[in-house]
């Protein structure tokens, strides 16, 4: 017979399950050979001739809570995104966003050194896939930015933003705030980044989303809004200034007015697929669950 849990711990792809034996084989293989941290953790005194620690760095987790609630997230968030994305677009975004924000780190590490002259910056042994977890939240953010969670009573939009909120909080109590605090930034921002400008749809033939809702303002509160928006202003232009001009680069814009069937339709249709998504998840589990209850009752009955 069935757990009444069941439903919620089913439905997970075989692609999550295989990342997650990863996660998990890390974690052990860390614990069994602490000397492996060395070689497989972002250490940044040691990343130029072990360079490879950018990449595998973002899969082990050194404790358990971590390896616990990397595994988790991976699972939970992961039979959301994937079946909107699809299971290549999924690993893609999983592989760019960990070697990106480990990049990120390794400087940031650096240049924290030449600023304080700490060694402890240097040596310390970075690792975890919190980075990528902040990605996820983020591509939750786009896909379906109204669904409210019923435990917390808030939007999924704000998602991100609570949860970095949170850990800048958390940091000024934690001594080893630099451990975590810069992946979930960089994790933060690079997934945005590359959803709002790189990801490809292959429906459309066009690149990232460019809709006012996914605006890297919506990060924020609406009263800072007038703020924030000029300065992510000159990032846009950075990373996508030439499709303004051409639509061959991006498919955004064609003298400065906005394609057929470009930012708008598409975002609707990818919130519109990624709520189908969730209401299919959502039925499934409270059929499962449903199943699940009337099961007892009916044995119950038999023995009668």
């Amino acid at each position: 017979m069935s757990s009444p849990g069941s439903g919620i711990f089913s439905g997970f792809t075989k692609l999550c399950k295989g990342l997650a034996v990863i996660l998990v084989g890390g974690h052990i293989v860390v614990q069994l050979l602490p000397i492996s941290v060395t070689y497989l953790a972002l250490i940044p005194a040691r990343t130029i001739p072990f360079g490879w620690n950018l990449i595998t760095a973002g899969y082990i987790e050194q404790s358990v809570h971590g390896v616990v609630v990397s595994t988790l997230g991976l699972l939970f968030m992961g039979k959301l995104l994937e079946p909107v994305w699809g299971s290549k677009e999924f690993l893609k975004f999983i592989f760019i966003i960990n070697f990106l924000t480990s990049v990120c780190v390794f400087v940031t590490a650096i240049a924290l050194y030449y600023v304080t002259m700490e060694e402890k910056y240097l040596y310390m042994p970075l690792s975890g896939f919190h980075g990528v977890l902040a990605g996820f939240l983020v591509g939750i953010k786009q896909i379906v930015p109204d669904q409210e969670l019923n435990l917390l009573k808030i939007k999924v939009k704000w998602l991100p933003s609570l949860m970095l909120l949170l850990s800048i909080a958390l940091s000024f109590f934690t001594p080893e705030s630099a451990t975590y605090l810069p992946t979930l930034i960089f994790g933060t921002y690079i997934g945005w980044i590359y959803l709002r400008f790189m990801q490809r749809k292959p429906e459309s033939k066009l690149r990232g989303d460019p809709s006012e809702d996914f605006a890297f303002s919506t990060f924020f509160p609406e009263f800072l809004r007038p703020i924030v928006d000029p300065i992510a202003s000159i990032f846009h232009r950075m990373l996508c200034g030439k499709s303004e001009v051409s639509s061959a680069s991006q498919g955004y814009t064609l003298g400065g007015s906005p394609l057929l069937g470009s930012d708008p339709i598409e975002a609707s249709r990818r919130r519109e697929r990624g709520a189908r998504a969730l209401e299919e998840r959502l039925a499934a589990e409270k059929l499962a669950a449903g199943r699940n209850s009337e099961e007892p009752h009916m044995d119950a009955n038999d023995r009668v």
